[in-house]
């Protein structure tokens, strides 16, 4: 079985509330899960307190039994000092896509006949 660790989504619409749970990573979302480790509030400021509560004893228990961690738990589990987390890089994030490369060869492409068209 695998094992997961992630969040299941509660709350109401527009304000969501997550619990940090331990799943068979075939079940749903915010279907059955094993054991809950704690809660995350997005809606907190970033350094709030309580914005992250994590039982860090059941799960260092659980990392130890091979259950893998979601991304966004990964960092929790950063920050809480359980694993170390290897940063990201992504160097083509900020390259524009080839349509946007077209249209602003088109850009300028008129604003170069425009400017021939305005000299003479």
């Amino acid at each position: 079985m695998a094992l997961k660790i992630r969040l299941a989504r509660a709350g109401t619409k527009k304000r969501p509330f997550y619990h940090i749970v331990i799943a068979d990573a075939r079940s749903p979302r915010d279907g059955r899960f094993i054991e809950k480790l704690g809660t995350f509030n997005p809606l907190l400021a970033k350094d709030a307190e309580n914005r992250v509560v994590l039982d860090t004893e059941r799960a260092k228990h659980w990392l130890s039994h091979g259950a893998q961690p979601t991304d966004r738990v990964l960092r929790f589990l950063d920050t809480a000092g359980l694993v170390k987390r290897e940063a990201r890089n992504n160097p083509n994030k900020a390259v524009p896509g080839d349509k946007a490369k077209e249209r602003a060869e088109e850009r300028a492409a008129k604003a170069a006949a425009g400017s021939e068209a305005a000299a003479e």
